[in-house]
């Protein structure tokens, strides 16, 4: 029935495909990142600036990359019911709401909540075709897929039997980084016995003490990129389910698993993980897709140090073996769907200033090396860009012991700290980031998560979202850093 059932979702998907591409109509297009990376404000200024582009003259053109909007060849964009009715729908309304304070005035804008779950949008683009036998208007149905990026993570796990996967974890949660963070789950572990007879009460506790252990990597003041299973962070609505209720034991490798032993119990969860959460996701959302982003907090990890870097880094190769990547053909296309253009975008941008812009994308270029060459190895297009999609700062040059320093003005979210002033989230105040080094490779020097005193040529901090104005009582375009770069990239060639 298993072998059934993925023979036939491979045709619904391969048929739809083919009709998408024959059309010209249709594009899904996922969004993901890893925890707090900006997937849900990314995905709520695309949706914003699609909705409102049509309405500019062309004086107001406001996204001069976006090819299709700087020639006048967008008529308008609408929301449109989604065609997946299983798929909870993207609430766009309710995020623009917390970006701009929505009825309740700017005074209690917010970001708004991280990603816990896939969802779905879609918005469809009439426009007018450029050159060719199609000449004319014609539209396009973009079908926004939103999904934590930590769920990716968990693609790999198909391809590992639960003894592999229990020693790469506890392996890794020796490095100098974890090791700390995994004592009471480590400590937890030296009492087991896999080779015991099975136990609830022990399975629940190191599943607990498991989870307590991912989620201290993901602290803010860390910035350690989380390893799978992903849904033990995000569980929704299997929370509390024997298939999220397992951890790794130490296993030797080519030892036996006894039947009814501990191990055993834990083995056959992780199999239940796999089949019930890991390969539905594939089958019946990441495989579908046609383009992708990946959004990168890159900024918190450079703030953590060189550990939570080179975190991030493997963290993005394995992100990268998740994908189908490939340059799209009908015959490709038929057989299987594959994702043709991939753009890394490193966000929060608008937290330096453009002088380093460059050095951003350098470093998020180095980040993902090694996952660029996979994907240019078999033809998809990549791109590396840094952006920011709402931009919460502006730019300044200030004058200070008779140096012109380049600083960014913003609102700093409460509690946020510089050189021991705690701001209260009210109060503008002007930032001196700092420089990022030419040398991308200095961010991977070092053993620890911080950087000795003095070496540190540079400190982030967060802002709330900026006070959104009108243009004839209707909300003023969200500003932004190259959003127009990376439409044109993402759509530009299906809107000729």
């Amino acid at each position: 029935m298993s072998l059934f059932s993925d023979l036939f979702n491979e045709a619904r998907i391969a048929t739809q495909s083919v009709a998408d591409y024959v059309t010209g109509t249709g594009l899904r297009l996922g969004v993901t990142g890893l925890s707090r990376s900006g997937k849900t404000v990314f995905i709520t200024a695309l949706v914003h600036h699609l909705l409102r582009l049509s309405a500019e003259t062309r004086a107001q053109r406001s996204f001069p990359v976006f090819r299709v909007h700087a020639e006048g060849r967008l008529t308008r964009a609408f929301l449109d019911p989604q065609p997946d009715d299983a798929v909870p729908r993207f609430a766009y309304e309710d995020h623009f709401a917390d970006l701009t304070g929505g009825a309740d005035g700017p005074d209690l804008r917010k970001w708004p909540q991280s990603t816990r779950r896939i969802s779905e949008l879609r918005i469809v683009i009439e426009f007018e075709r450029a050159t060719g036998w199609r000449k004319g208007p014609a539209s396009l149905a973009l079908d926004i897929v939103d999904y934590p990026g930590e769920w990716l993570l968990d693609l790999p796990l198909l391809a590992k039997d639960y003894a592999q996967w229990s020693r790469e974890t506890i392996d890794a949660s020796t490095s100098a980084t974890r090791a700390h963070l995994a004592a009471d789950w480590r400590g937890f572990l030296a009492t087991l016995d896999p080779s015991g007879p099975a136990s609830e009460e022990q399975a629940r506790r190191a599943a607990e003490l498991f989870t307590a252990y991912l989620r201290a990597c993901r602290d803010d003041a860390l910035a350690l990129s989380t390893l799978p299973p992903g849904r033990f962070l995000l569980p929704g609505e299997m929370e509390g389910s024997p298939a999220l209720t397992f951890a790794p034991l130490p296993l030797s490798e080519g030892a036996g698993i006894a039947s009814g032993s501990l191990a055993a119990m834990m083995e056959r969860r992780y199999e239940a993980y796999k089949s019930h959460v890991v390969r539905p996701f594939f089958r019946d959302h990441f495989a579908r897709l046609d383009r992708q982003i990946v959004l990168v907090d890159t900024l918190s990890a450079l703030n953590s140090g060189p550990s939570a870097v080179r975190d991030l880094e493997t963290a993005m190769t394995d992100v990268m073996t998740a994908f189908r990547t490939g340059r799209s053909s009908l015959i490709s296309t038929i057989f299987r769907p594959r994702i043709d253009r991939i753009l890394f975008a490193a966000t929060k941008a608008d937290h330096l200033h453009h002088s380093n812009h460059d050095r951003l994308e350098a470093i998020l270029k180095l980040l993902v090396e090694r996952a660029i060459h996979r994907a240019e190895g078999v033809g998809a297009g990549v791109d590396v860009i840094a952006l920011a999609a709402v931009r919460a700062t502006r730019e300044a040059s200030i004058r200070q012991n008779g140096t012109s320093l380049e600083a960014i003005i913003g609102v700093p979210l409460a509690g946020e700290k510089v050189d021991g002033e705690i701001f209260d989230g009210k109060a503008e105040a002007a930032i001196f980031p700092g420089e990022l080094p030419a040398d991308p490779k200095r961010v991977f020097r070092g053993d620890g998560l911080a950087l000795p005193e003095g070496e540190n040529d540079w400190r982030f901090v967060r802002f709330r979202p900026p006070i959104a104005g009108q243009i004839d009582g209707r909300p003023a375009p969200l500003p932004h850093i190259r959003m127009d770069r990376a439409l044109e990239f993402l759509l530009g060639d299906r809107l000729l």
